[in-house]
């Protein structure tokens, strides 16, 4: 397809945004991601603050005797800094030791800063606060200690131990994140009957009640399972309904049937006299129409059925259009004006001839009747379907159309566009209906729209499958 006529495609991102208005799910799991974001930010923000502020006071003294012991371990009272015992002890625990003095001028990782309060304030900083513990003075005073013999020993964090160790921010973004998939996996799992109550709400309005909604947990339901139990109690009893009123339908189109051959029969037998001749028509026609009628409702009832059974059989379209304008013509004198336009070269196709004659014929019946007193033709045309497969029948008058709010409903039994014209005129509402069904059972499609001026209806019947 050439990029004229491909639709443009939206930015990724426009399309995301879609995709989370419609999907339940994606907002789900993004309302649990966020709460665990806010929930992570709130515990560290909240552990740092208890940590900082709650545990100062008590921590202080213990990291104060700490280091005394420390500086006691490397230097005993009365002797220098040992650089082995400072060895000894920076090899056990993930600490800095700088030992400076008269004697001794040692440390341990020499590579790493030291932490002098002095080197660190700007010049003429204000002097800190000893109360702050952020402050370098503040921990000068912790980690410094000064021995009797003028030493100064230091003690600091190793750094590289723990730059070693896992990341915290990392070892929460990677938990957060897998828990955010267990999430997504479970409300996918949970919401999946939604897609279930989908697919049967699509296959009742389809007509098909064969094949229930799954309920997960019948004896237990949820709240989706009661959903689910309710939806295939409602498409049960429209079933029935609807099963009740076909049943009914054909009943009284059966009945019917028996004494309308009789009162024809009889009428028929009335002598012909000039007193009721006329009588005689007018109840023969009325009588001809019930009798079309019926017939139309048991065939429509025949088609409308899942197991509709068509006789499909090599036809060539154009010669059946031929054959259907001339029957037409015997009856109705308007129908030899019907102008034939045939595609050359058109396949046969295998269709059930008896519906598609049947779908001609309302077609052409209903355009001959709607363009009364108009000087352009009924037009039909037979060509070819869509990407030549099977063949596509258009019927077009040129009277004055159909409102553009009333054109969805065309098609559906009983319908009739105009309530204020004659039953002679508009018919009862089910030839449209009778076409839609003929093309549905063949496979194909039936549309209609405003040609301006006049009606077209076009119909696709594809080839058997």
């Amino acid at each position: 397809m050439s990029a004229a006529g491909s639709a443009p495609v939206a930015p990724w991102y426009r399309r995301a945004v879609h995709a989370v208005r419609c999907s339940l799910k994606l907002r789900l799991v993004m309302v649990f991601l966020l709460l665990a974001m806010a929930v992570s930010f709130a515990f560290i923000s909240g552990a740092q603050k208890a940590f900082s502020v709650g545990w100062r006071d008590a921590a202080r003294p213990l990291l104060m005797d700490y280091v005394d012991r420390l500086a006691q371990d490397i230097a005993p009272a009365g002797s220098a800094p040992s650089i082995e015992r400072a060895q000894a002890i920076t090899q056990r625990l993930p600490i800095t030791i700088d030992i400076s003095g008269p004697q001794v001028n040692w440390r341990s990782h020499p590579g790493q800063a030291r932490l002098e309060w002095k080197r660190h304030a700007p010049p003429g900083a204000k002097h800190p606060d000893p109360e702050d513990w952020g402050n370098d003075l503040d921990w000068q005073a912790l980690l410094q200690r000064t021995t009797a013999d003028g030493h100064l020993i230091e003690v600091g964090l190793n750094e590289a131990a723990f730059e070693r160790r896992p990341r915290l921010f990392g070892f929460t973004l990677t938990a957060l994140l897998v828990f955010t998939l267990l999430a997504f996996l479970y409300v996918r799992r949970l919401l999946r009957p939604l897609d279930h109550i989908r697919q049967g709400a699509l296959r009742f309005g389809a007509g098909e009640f064969g094949q229930p909604i799954p309920v997960r947990h019948a004896r237990r339901p949820d709240e989706l399972g009661e959903l689910a139990a309710t939806i295939n109690t409602m498409g049960h009893d429209i079933h029935q309904m609807l099963e009740a009123q076909r049943a009914l339908l054909l009943a009284i189109s059966h009945e019917l049937r028996s004494p309308l051959t009789r009162a024809r029969l009889n009428i028929e037998l009335l002598p012909d006299t000039p007193d009721i001749s006329t009588q005689r028509d007018a109840l023969l026609r009325d009588l001809g129409e019930m009798a079309r009628l019926i017939s139309d409702l048991l065939e429509s009832e025949r088609l409308a059925g899942r197991h509709v059974a068509l006789h499909r059989e090599p036809t060539d379209a154009a010669a059946l259009a031929r054959d259907v304008i001339d029957d037409l013509a015997a009856t109705e004198p308007a129908a030899h004006t019907i102008a034939l336009h045939a595609a050359s070269g058109l396949p046969t196709t295998p269709l059930d001839r008896v519906r598609v004659r049947l779908l001609l014929r309302n077609l052409l019946g209903n355009a001959l009747r709607h363009s009364a007193g108009v000087a352009q033709p009924v037009e039909l045309h037979v060509r070819a379907g869509p990407a030549g497969q099977g063949i596509e029948l258009e019927v077009r008058d040129h009277g004055p159309g159909v409102p553009e709010d009333q054109l969805p409903h065309l098609g559906q039994p009983f319908f009739r566009p105009d309530t204020a014209r004659t039953r002679s005129a508009g018919g009862v509402g089910l030839g449209l209906y009778l076409c839609k069904l003929v093309a549905q059972a063949h496979g194909g499609t039936l549309a209609v729209r405003n040609a301006k001026p006049g009606l077209a209806v076009t119909v696709t019947l594809p080839g058997a499958t």
